[in-house]
């Protein structure tokens, strides 16, 4: 068993048993080195753990544990061309609790492409059109929130596909159109392996997390009410 450690973290180890996979995606070699896999997951569920009870500082999260959030490693490929059978990252989410907090956190840790993420990103219609009328009816406390010094250096600007037209009920030439074509609302912060594989990350990713809390802010209040500003 591996040895809980007193600053968990994502080790180098890790990283080079994701990419010896990424090499030999297939089960004679997953099974051969099943016993390095359990290790390996071992501690990034330990590192889980950390950051769960980091996020429970600075917010409520319903996830119960550090290794209910991690993700299987094991690919859905009943409908995918590429039949690779493992994932080669390490990669999990945070359920915020209660129905009055809105948005989720989501980490992905992986050799040359290692973020975290949060937000909305496949709002149902009722919650898309609710954002959408009151950007529509004022925009202007969602910009705040984009244009902040703290969001701008944490996350640059908000992501998620979009329409190339103007949505269904809202005119083109709508002032705050370039937020209303959104039909994801995403934040992402990338980082390098070296950032990953520090001993600093851990603060890094609950600050990240921590960072997102105005905007998950806004968007709770705004999918818990009305349009006239009652609960729902």
């Amino acid at each position: 068993m591996a040895k809980l450690q007193e600053q968990p973290m994502i080790y180098r180890s890790g990283f080079d048993y994701l990419q010896k996979l990424k090499k030999n995606n297939h089960r004679d070699w997953f099974n051969d080195n099943k016993a390095t896999y359990q290790k390996e997951l071992e501690l990034v569920e330990q590192f889980a753990e950390a950051l769960l009870r980091e996020l429970n500082k600075h917010d409520e999260i319903e996830t119960p544990s550090g290794k209910k959030s991690l993700h299987r490693i094991y690919r859905d490929i009943r409908f995918s061309n590429d039949k690779t059978p493992y994932k080669t990252n390490w990669s999990g989410n945070f359920k915020r609790a209660t129905k009055y907090r809105r948005g989720g956190y989501y980490f992905h840790l992986e050799p040359g492409n290692s973020y975290l993420a949060g937000g909305f990103w496949a709002p149902n219609a009722p919650d898309i059109k609710r954002i959408r009328d009151e950007i529509a009816f004022d925009a202007a406390p969602l910009r705040k929130i984009l244009k902040s010094k703290t969001f701008i250096n944490t996350f640059g600007t908000l992501q998620g596909e979009q329409l190339k037209t103007a949505p269904k009920g809202f005119e083109a030439g709508h002032e705050a159109i370039d937020l209303l074509r959104y039909k994801q609302f995403l934040l992402i912060r990338r980082f390098a392996d070296k950032e990953v594989l520090s001993d600093r990350f851990l603060n890094e990713a609950s600050s990240t997390f921590k960072n997102m809390r105005p905007f998950f802010d806004y968007m709770s209040v705004v999918l818990t009410t009305d349009t006239n500003g009652l609960e729902l």
